[in-house]
């Protein structure tokens, strides 16, 4: 077996194939790619007289190739001669599709893989891509031995991959090289992959139309698919997310497939999207000349209808970062639930501000310990609850600053959350020295529903969001408060110490003070932030920190943007955090750089 144009000669290899057969030693001179073939088919378990399971196999049914290439080959086999040769197609499984005319064998087996039949020249083809012949012997079967086949492998036009085969076989054709058919085999092949390329051009170009009437201008949300290519409005970009777009390429391969062939055109077709999804589809199926190209998607948000109990936050909730969207995720998912709240956090962080936009509607009481730290709370929540005081009747409690309160207080909190321990009640604190007994035994109680929010430092890219929302309203007829890159890269890489409340105090000031025109500068921000932090030692978590920084960019090879993926923050946090070590560590710089 050979593809060579000198192929050796048949005598010597039928005896040779006699041989092998019947276990005796092989003669001299017999191709080594031969041989392996036969011993390839004796290992696959091939019998020479095909005995066994070989004969059957399922036909393939509504396959893409076999109808493009039917009428191509129909009208090709009009130049063959049928009584003495016969056109076969197969797909990439070499399972035969079509075949015409008629040669020795030739309906023997509707599969031509090796595994099935041993050597021949379709899977030789589809094996070296390129035409292939295997004459009488070469063949492992009984049945083939006095026939001559030519095959030519089918590429995909848009992939190259090899799509399946057309092959020419007739009676033996001694050395005759090439093969009498091997013209027509190719003028088969290039027939059949020009139709293809026609078909693909025309699917695509329905496809396009497709999503073009969908879309109807930019406004509209579609995605247009067919396994293969996928077509995305800027509105259907900012509303699906990788999830869905996985979930459409699944249903568009399953409609590819024939899963939904059974479908009227124009009917709807239904994709389960992941739960989170946020949006709802509608899925149109695309079809051109019966044949079912992909699938066209519209998508609409979903409504998400908040608790009318609680309403959405709003100023508090200013910041995209990882950190803080986690943070109030979670106080609105533990405010939705019965039960007392515990809001940790460093002073100036918007613990007050947060709560009470979560508590907006429900008329709470505010008590303040840091006002006055003994605030007589068993007297307030003694009254009986139709009164509506304390905790009594619907009206929620908000106590700031516990970590000021009076034992007698703290006592009294502690017996009310025995009795009560789903009482509407929201408890600020800011850690600070070691609490006595009776304030941790209440931390302790409190320590199931608490979220401790971030410190300012830990978030600096929502500097640039809270800074219109912490600014006043201008006055009529003046421009909002702007600021130059300077001056915000200054405040992003100041520390901080008093959060939101210190960043809220300094715009206001701004605002009021300044006469300048334009956007602030860096020169006219104070002189601890404008000159930036001064040197300091790393706190313990910041050590740890940038301990999980170096190891995400060892694992990654030092890619920034894997690193930051896999960290879960943002490309441009994972930066300025390496510059901040950078400036606090020597040796971190050489690391880095």
């Amino acid at each position: 077996m050979t593809t060579a144009e000198h192929p050796p000669a048949l005598a010597p290899l039928r005896h040779a194939r006699e041989r092998f057969l019947t276990g005796r030693p092989l003669p001299e001179g017999v191709p080594d790619d031969v041989v392996a073939a036969w011993r390839r088919a004796r290992f696959f378990g091939v019998r020479p007289d095909l005995e066994g399971p070989a004969r059957e196999s399922a036909h393939p049914v509504d396959s893409p190739l076999l109808e493009a290439a039917r009428p191509v080959l129909t009208r090709i086999a009009q130049a063959l001669d049928a009584g003495r040769s016969a056109l076969v197609l197969t797909d990439e499984r070499l399972r035969v599709l079509w075949s015409v005319g008629s040669a020795p064998g030739d309906d023997t087996c509707r599969d031509l893989s090796e595994r099935r039949v041993g050597p021949n020249s379709a899977a030789l083809a589809l094996r070296t891509r390129r035409r292939a012949e295997v004459h009488g012997p070469e063949h492992f079967l009984d049945v083939w031995q006095d026939v001559s086949a030519v095959s030519v492998p089918l590429l995909s036009p848009e992939t190259g991959q090899g799509l399946g085969t057309v092959t020419v076989a007739s009676g033996l054709c001694a050395g005759c090289r090439p093969h009498p058919g091997a013209a027509l085999a190719e003028a088969a092949a290039t027939a059949v992959e020009a139709e293809l390329r026609a078909r693909a051009r025309t699917a695509e170009r329905a496809l396009l139309d497709a999503y073009e009437r969908a879309a109807r201008g930019r406004e509209r949300a579609v995605v247009a698919l067919d396994g293969r290519n996928r077509m995305v409005s800027e509105a259907a970009a900012r509303l699906a997310s990788p999830q869905v777009l996985e979930a459409l390429e699944r249903g568009a391969r399953e409609w590819g497939r024939g899963t939904g062939s059974g479908r009227a055109a124009g009917e709807p077709y239904e994709i389960a999207l992941p739960e989170d999804a946020g949006c709802t589809v509608e899925i149109t199926p695309v079809r051109h000349e019966g044949r079912a190209l992909g699938l066209v998607a519209v998508l609409a948000p979903r409504h998400v209808e908040s608790a009318p109990s609680l309403p959405r936050p709003g100023s508090a909730s200013v910041g995209r970062s990882v950190p803080w969207r986690h943070a109030v995720a979670q106080v609105t998912a533990l405010a939705r639930t019965a039960g007392p709240l515990l809001v940790v956090g460093e002073r100036g962080t918007g613990k007050t501000t947060l709560a009470l936009e979560l508590l907006d509607g429900t008329a709470p009481l505010v008590v303040d310990a840091a006002e006055s730290p003994d605030l007589g709370l068993k007297d307030e929540m003694g009254v009986p609850p139709a009164e509506g005081r304390g905790t009594g009747g619907d009206r929620p409690l908000l106590l700031r600053h516990a970590e000021r309160l009076a034992q007698r207080d703290v006592a009294a909190l502690n017996s009310l959350l025995d009795e009560r321990p789903d009482a509407h009640l929201v408890v600020t604190y800011t850690p600070g020295p070691a609490p006595g007994p009776c304030l941790q035994r209440l931390l302790d109680t409190l320590a199931a529903r608490s979220v401790t929010l971030p410190a300012l430092r830990e978030r600096p890219e929502d500097i640039r969001e809270l800074l219109p929302a912490l600014a006043p309203a201008p006055a009529p007829g003046s421009p909002p408060l702007t600021w130059t890159l300077d001056a915000l890269r200054a405040l992003e890489q100041h520390p901080w110490p008093g959060n939101v409340t210190e960043l809220a105090h300094l715009v206001r000031a701004l605002a009021g003070q300044r006469r300048a025109c334009g956007p602030v500068r860096r020169g006219e921000l104070p002189d601890p932030v404008r000159e930036g932090p001064a040197g300091r030692n790393l706190s313990p978590m910041e050590l740890a920190e940038r301990a999980a920084i170096l190891e995400a960019l060892r694992r990654h090879g030092g890619n920034k943007a894997r690193a930051a993926a896999a960290l879960g923050i943002a490309r441009a946090t994972l930066y300025r955090k390496l510059r901040g070590y950078q400036g606090q560590d020597a040796s971190l710089t050489q690391k880095l750089s």
